[in-house]
Order: C-alpha cells, then structure tokens, then sequence
C-alpha cells in the first residue's frame, strides 16, 4: 500500500467521490471483504461486492487474499493507498492554470499554482513509482504570526529578495546535464479552525 497516491483519471476520480466509495477505501485501509464491510456500511454484501468491484476496476483498491467458505471464495480486499489526492489533470481543459492570469498577490492564482504543483509533482511519482525510485524533492511549512499587515508585507517582500537571489545563484541555463526544478513559495492566512 502507497502512502499516498494522485489520482489523475477522471472516471478513477468520479468513483472515489462517491460517498459509499470514499467510505470503504477508507476502511480498506486495512484489509477486508464484502462480508465483512456489509455491516459497517449498512448494505447487502452484494451491493457492497458492487461497489468494491467499481474500485478495483479504477486501480483504487486491490485483491490482497482469496479464502475459501464453504462453496465460495471470499475476497479480500485492501485500498491501494492510505490516502488519495485528486489531480486537477481530472479536470481536463477546465483545471486551473496559473499561466491564465499570473498575479503573485491573488489567491486564485495562488490555488492554480498548487494544482499545478499536485498534477506536476503526482505525474512525477507515479513515474518513479513505476520505475522504483526515490522522487527528489524538498518543502518547508512553517507558521508565522504577523503583528500588522506592514509586517506581513515587508516579509513577503524580503522572501522575494531572497529567492530571487538564490535562484540567481544556482540558476546554470547552460548546465549540459542540468534539471530544471520548480520553486513554490507561498502565504496564506491560516484557516482559524486549525488554530490550537
């Protein structure tokens, strides 16, 4: 089981939003089966058997076990993931891209340039998913408390200055073997019910 996986197909991304679908991947996140759902979801084992056969279909849950009862074969089942993102690539035409109307001070653009970091970075993994490997990356999350809007933005404008600088300094365009990598840097009032 990964961790976490991007879902990017769009039939994928309709069946996990299904409200009984969303509700058993979560609880296969360990492994179970139709029978042993049935009860916890309140349905009949075959509409529950309907359900987890949509999910495996897309890839989001997978046979980890088959038990014999009596004269049938019992299905075990587990989610292929303990969580799941959906990529704005789902969206297909209508997702967002920052590239529209870039604007460094609004939160729509600031949305787009997270969407594309979660379609960007889940192509990646499932790439080196595929292949086996470890996806380089790096971020920071950090909270800070501002005691004026002043504050808040001589802050953001000394973070510019820097990154501006460093990416100045390491930037190589005419590095043969050379990567390009993307740098994301972001702030957003934090959302008060996460406040402690």
């Amino acid at each position: 089981m990964q961790e976490l996986t991007v879902i990017d197909d769009p039939a994928a991304a309709g069946v996990s939003l299904d409200p009984i679908r969303s509700r058993l991947l979560a609880l296969l996140a360990e492994p179970g089966s139709a029978s042993s759902l049935a009860g916890t979801v309140g349905l009949a084992r075959q509409k529950v058997n309907y359900h987890l056969r949509t999910l495996e279909q897309h890839g989001l849950i997978e046979l980890v076990a088959e038990r014999r009862k009596g004269n049938m074969t019992e299905r075990v089942l587990q989610a292929t993931a303990a969580s799941y993102v959906i990529s704005p690539a789902a969206l297909g035409a209508v997702a967002p891209d920052p590239g529209r109307a870039p604007d460094r001070l609004s939160a729509r653009w600031l949305i787009a340039v997270a969407a594309r970091t979660v379609r960007e970075v889940g192509e990646l993994l499932a790439g080196a998913t595929k292949a086996g490997k470890r996806l380089a990356t790096f971020a920071i999350d950090a909270e800070v408390r501002f005691a004026s809007a002043a504050d808040r933005a001589a802050f953001a404008d000394e973070l510019a200055h820097a990154v501006t600088a460093l990416v100045g300094k390491y930037h190589d365009e005419s590095a043969p073997s050379g990567r390009r990598h993307r740098v994301v840097v972001a702030i957003h009032p934090e959302l008060k019910a996460n406040r402690s």
